[in-house]
């Protein structure tokens, strides 16, 4: 980043003073007019502005105003004649970072600009960090989990939130699919654009055409007016398409030929409109195997999977599972005016050891159920649970028992699996299970 831009109405000064910076490494844009300069600086220009006092037009003075307003951490360097020297000083006073009175020598203007640059650097090196550090905050509230599996799923959509490439989400029923494909859509510089969801198992296939792309007045019986279709209303944004493993094979025609041209037309029109859109898509089963059963286009599925992104079932995070039941027993709490009462220690062993075939939209719903205190409550007590008022050491004797119980049952009392699930060595479980009189006969499929 050596970029300075020039702004001088002489254009012998503006040459000069080019050829100087250019044969000392800088990146220089030449310009006769402070508004001709105005027009290609951004909150982000990376360098520094060097620039007359007395020009024709806007002057110094009101081009240090208008980068002011810009960025007032952009370094402006005036250039003044001898009787401008007060002014110059009183620029500074305003914001300006320097001025030079003519004539200068080159190597006084390259120490100025130097230290300038270095200025500039470190500034938008600062920002950088704090959009950085803004941006993963905003994300981890978002995509709530302290698993590896969640850590490495937040770091994958911060790299492709600011891409334009096609998103695949792969990941069970419940699984948070949706809440995905919006982070990777607001994180990014389409975030101010539409958002279109399309559920592809929810639509008729006789509609689905009129659904993606629209229609004429007069395109059929009954379409009286013109109306937008899905991918038209995402024009500049995203369109998720979820279950698109569900999208006739029809419709992947022509949802393939939209992605080839970047252009649609509606039903009942000759005319092609240009679309601008990124399109992420989410699925349960493999693209690529449903293609070899012959039910989905393979040429389709590799223009939708450029990147893919694995949601991790809830069963192989549970350590993110009290976070989230908290999170979504606040949510609930607030929406529905309750107190929310604390999780006993069997509770949570209950937590822990479900296997959550309905992901993290199952378990938002057993907060909102302990919220209401409905159904069957997380906190009735389980074989091994202490009664109330229990010392914590019993409290967590019970825990480790539930936690054990869980992984014998869901692993049908194969040790070596409840080994590794657990990541316990073999003694250390064995003892414990003596300890807790579990033995893996009662847990045998």
């Amino acid at each position: 980043m050596n970029a300075v831009m020039v702004i001088d109405d002489e254009a012998s000064i503006r040459d000069a003073v080019q050829q100087w910076l250019e044969l000392s490494g800088f990146e220089v844009l030449p310009f006769a007019s402070a508004e001709a300069g105005l027009a290609r600086l951004g909150r982000d220009f990376p360098g520094v502005v060097l620039s007359d006092v007395r020009m024709p037009g806007l002057d110094g003075f009101g081009l240090l105003q208008r980068v002011q307003q810009l960025d007032r951490d952009l370094p402006l360097i005036l250039l003044t004649g001898h009787g401008d020297v007060p002014m110059a000083v009183d620029a500074m006073r305003q914001g300006a970072y320097d001025f030079l009175e003519k004539p200068f020598s080159p190597e006084t203007l390259l120490e100025r600009l130097r230290r300038a640059v270095d200025k500039r650097r470190l500034v938008l090196e600062n920002r950088r960090l704090r959009e950085e550090a803004d941006l993963r905050q905003r994300i981890d509230s978002r995509l709530l989990g302290f698993s590896p599996a969640m850590q490495q799923l937040r770091r994958q959509v911060m790299e492709l939130a600011p891409t334009p490439v096609n998103v695949l989400i792969r990941g069970e029923t419940g699984s948070g699919k949706e809440l995905v494909a919006r982070c990777l859509h607001d994180f990014g510089p389409r975030g101010a654009k539409p958002f279109v969801a399309l559920n592809c198992a929810a639509i008729p296939e006789a509609l689905f055409e009129n659904e993606l792309f629209g229609h004429e007045s007069g395109a059929f019986t009954g379409a009286q007016g013109k109306r937008i279709g899905k991918i038209e209303h995402a024009d500049g944004g995203s369109l998720f398409l979820d279950e698109i493993e569900s999208l006739p094979l029809a419709q992947q025609v022509k949802l393939l030929r939209v992605l080839q041209e970047q252009s649609l037309e509606r039903l009942g029109s000759n005319q092609s409109i240009p679309v601008d859109l990124r399109v992420i898509a989410a699925t349960k089963p493999d693209l690529l195997e449903e293609a070899r059963a012959g039910r989905f286009r393979e040429d389709l599925a590799y223009r939708l999977n450029v990147a893919e992104l694995r949601l991790p079932p809830l069963r192989e995070r549970r350590e993110d599972i009290p976070l989230l039941f908290e999170h979504f027993a606040q949510a609930a709490a607030e929406r529905l005016g309750r107190e929310v009462t604390p999780l006993s220690a069997y509770a949570l062993a209950r937590l822990l050891g479900h296997d959550w075939p309905g992901n993290v939209r199952e378990l938002a719903n057993a907060a909102e159920r302990h919220v209401l205190g409905l159904g069957q409550s997380v906190d009735e007590p389980a074989a091994g649970a202490p009664a109330a008022g229990q010392s914590l050491s019993a409290q967590l004797e019970a825990f480790e028992a539930q936690c054990l119980r869980a992984a014998l049952s869901r692993h049908k009392g194969e040790i070596k699996a409840v080994m590794d699930a657990l990541q316990l060595p073999r003694r250390t479980l064995n003892e414990k299970m003596q300890r807790h009189g579990l033995s893996r006969d009662e847990f045998l499929g």
